[in-house]
């Protein structure tokens, strides 16, 4: 009588109870988006692929997908006491297992606000001016024409830096540092370059974030930030372009850093702020160094403990930062 072989893997149909199986005696792992079997290495991110690995164990066909020591009848000569404990095992092994977890997708970035997709001609554009489209990074030179064969490569969706890791939620690539985030290459094409749109949003968010001082500096009330960490030391970044390193200055203390940045823009910038930190740093023990885009402050810690934050007065989410490397399933 054909019967179907319940292994996992071969489900196949025999007649032949002495015919080779070539299964997977383990279950399947799902974790953190790979896919495999608990009995063997391969790992694929992909379900088809799951199912395309092969099976790495020969046997013999079941019908009850137990191990092949609970399939065999217990001999007869056993005392009661054996063949109850045969009679629990067999139980035990099978109970219906608790199904593996489904990995949770990473959260993603809220969608970018809406902006105009082209220059209101009646405003003029300023010599120099960068395209406001993320990745593109072309400048209008003063006087030039607008060619019809002009192209616009940019990143339509939001920034993600998620775990040391840094990219757009427009495209999958990812890199670790800012410079290579920066010259990431733009996923989507538009005919024109954005270098003004409307107007308005420019004037808006100047109006909210910047003043201007006495030397008529644009002052900073914010600037972007993001953090890693190792075991003993917090790497923290604030991006910031030109930042001039002979007048910047950066203080440390017990638990802040006092930080001073001028910039050597036609039209200065400049941010100055006291960041209070989560957890308390060795003064003597940490460092700075500035970048072109950015300042890189190295935070020894005094006492080794995880930050799930960079500053005391931010949020605290409830996430687990995983300090070092990932292990593999």
């Amino acid at each position: 009588m054909a019967q179907k072989c319940v292994h996992k893997g071969c489900g196949k149909v025999y007649t032949d109870p002495d015919e080779v199986c070539v299964y997977h005696p383990g279950p399947p792992v799902f974790h953190e988006g790979q896919k495999g079997w608990k009995c063997c290495k391969p790992r694929v991110l992909t379900f088809d692929e799951f199912l395309e690995i092969k099976p790495c164990t020969k046997g013999k066909h079941s019908t009850t997908d137990l191990p092949p020591e609970i399939e065999k009848k217990a001999p007869s000569n056993l005392d009661p006491a054996t063949q109850s404990l045969a009679s629990k095992l067999a139980e035990v092994v099978s109970a219906p297992t608790r199904a593996p977890l489904t990995p949770q997708p990473a959260p993603t970035a809220p969608p970018p606000p809406p902006e105009s997709e082209d220059d209101d001609p009646s405003l003029e554009i300023p010599d120099g001016k960068v395209c406001r489209r993320k990745g593109c990074n072309i400048t209008y030179k003063k006087g030039q024409g607008r060619s019809e064969d002009e192209t616009c490569i940019h990143h339509p969706g939001a920034p993600i830096f998620h775990e040391g890791s840094k990219g757009y939620s427009c495209c999958k690539r990812r890199v670790l540092e800012f410079d290579q985030f920066m010259k990431l290459e733009g996923c989507k094409t538009s005919p024109k370059h954005l270098f003004i749109g409307s107007g308005q949003q420019k004037s808006k968010s100047k109006t909210a974030n910047t003043s201007t001082s006495e030397n008529g500096e644009e002052l900073l009330e914010t600037v972007r930030h993001d953090f890693y960490q190792t075991p003993s030391t917090v790497i923290a970044s604030f991006f910031l372009k030109k930042i001039d390193k002979e007048k910047a200055t950066i203080t440390f203390e017990t638990q802040a850093i006092a930080v001073d940045l001028p910039t050597s823009d036609a039209q200065p910038k400049r941010y100055r702020t006291s960041v209070p930190l989560y957890g308390k740093i060795d003064v003597e023990k940490s460092t700075y160094k500035i970048l072109g885009t950015k300042l890189e402050v190295s935070l020894y810690k005094a006492d080794g403990a995880s930050w799930p934050v960079l500053r005391s007065d931010e949020r605290l989410t409830g996430e687990i930062l995983q300090v070092g490397r990932a292990g593999r399933v």
